[in-house]
C-alpha cells in the first residue's frame, strides 16, 4: 500500500527542491510524519548596539549672529549708537558659548558663532566710538555756548559802557556844544536875567526870570528840520519851570529847517521860584521822537 501524498501536492515531481514537502527531504528509514529529531540550538547573536548621536545645539551661534547684526546696525545709526552696546555684548557672550559647543562637537555652526563674535566686537567698538564722538560733540557745543555767553556778556558790557558814555556826553555845562546824530550841533548859553514887560504870562511876582539862548548849527550837507523848538528848564530842586510870555517880542522860537552850514538861534524866558533860583538845568532835542534830550546845567549867578 503506497503512502498518499499530502493535500495540495498532486505533482511533487514538478516542484523545486526547496518547495517540496519535508516528507521528500527526510533521510531514508525515518518516518516523515513522526517528530523531528532535536538538533543543536542555533547560535544566539546579541543585537549590535546603535550609537546615540547627540542633537546639534546651534541656538547659541544663531543668537550670537542675530545679536551681532543688531548691534552693528544700531551702532551705525547716528542717534541709536548708545543702544548698540547691549546686543553687541550679548553677541560676544553667546558667540563664545557657541564656539565652545562647536569644539565639543555639540554644535555644527562654528562659522555662525564666530561671525556673531566678530560682529559683537565690531558693535562694541562702534558703540564706544560713537560715545567718544558724542562726548566730543557735546563738549564743543558747551564750549561754543560758553564762548557765546562770554561774547554776549562782553557785548552787553560794551553796550552798557557805550550807553553810559553817551549818557555822560549828553550832560554838559552851559556854553558847551553837543552834536546830535542828524548832524545838528546845539549850544545852550548860560541863562541871563530877564525882565518881563508889564504884560506877562507865566511869571509870578517874586520869581526870578531868566532868558535861555539856544543855538543850532547844521554841520551836515542837507537841510535838517527842528521839530522840537522849545527847551525845558528845571530849577535847582528838579521841578519844571514855567515858560514866560510877554509882549516885548524878545522871545524867538526855532522852527522849520536849518540849511547846511547855517545856524538858528532861539531865545526863551522862564520863571524860577526864589528858593530855587541859584541853579538851573535845560533840556533840549531838535527831534524828541528820534533823539534823546541833551542836558545843560550850571549855576545862574
Amino acid at each position: 500500500m503506497s503512502t498518499p501524498a499530502p493535500p495540495g501536492d498532486q505533482n511533487p515531481g514538478d516542484q523545486n527542491p526547496v518547495d517540496r514537502d519535508p516528507v521528500d527531504q527526510v533521510p531514508a528509514g525515518q518516518n516523515p510524519w513522526g517528530p523531528r529529531p532535536v538538533g543543536p540550538a542555533a547560535p544566539y547573536w546579541p543585537p549590535y548596539p546603535i550609537p546615540m548621536v547627540p542633537q546639534a545645539r546651534n541656538g547659541m551661534g544663531i543668537t550670537a549672529l542675530v545679536l551681532g547684526i543688531i548691534g552693528v546696525v544700531l551702532g551705525l545709526a547716528v542717534v541709536l549708537f548708545w543702544l548698540s552696546w547691549l546686543p553687541a555684548l550679548l553677541a560676544v557672550i553667546f558667540g563664545f558659548v557657541g564656539l565652545s559647543y562647536a569644539r565639543k562637537g555639540l554644535a555644527t555652526n562654528r562659522a555662525m558663532a564666530l561671525a556673531g563674535v566678530i560682529l559683537g566686537v565690531a558693535g562694541l567698538l562702534i558703540s564706544a566710538g560713537g560715545g567718544v564722538l558724542a562726548a566730543v560733540a557735546v563738549k564743543e557745543v558747551a564750549d561754543d555756548r560758553r564762548a557765546k555767553d562770554r561774547k554776549d556778556k562782553a557785548s552787553a558790557a560794551a553796550e552798557e559802557e557805550k550807553r553810559k558814555a553817551e549818557e555822560k556826553a549828553r550832560h554838559l555845562s552851559f556854553g558847551q556844544s553837543y552834536t546830535f546824530g542828524n548832524g545838528l550841533k546845539v549850544t545852550v548859553a548860560k541863562p541871563e536875567p530877564f525882565t518881563p514887560s508889564d504884560y506877562v504870562l507865566g511869571h509870578a511876582k517874586g520869581n526870578k526870570a531868566v532868558e535861555v539862548t539856544v543855538t543850532v548849527v547844521n554841520t551836515g550837507t542837507e537841510r535838517l528840520p527842528v521839530e522840537t523848538g522849545l527847551p525845558r528848564v528845571n530849577d535847582a530842586n528838579g521841578a519844571s519851570t514855567e515858560l514866560v510870555i510877554d509882549g516885548s517880542g524878545r522871545q524867538k522860537v526855532i522852527t522849520g529847517y536849518v540849511l547846511p552850514g547855517k545856524e538858528a538861534v532861539g531865545k526863551y524866558a522862564f520863571s524860577l521860584p526864589p528858593d530855587a533860583a541859584d541853579k538851573a538845568e535845560v533840556e533840549f532835542s531838535p527831534d524828541g521822537k528820534r533823539w534823546q534830550d541833551a542836558y545843560w546845567s550850571g549855576p545862574l549867578s
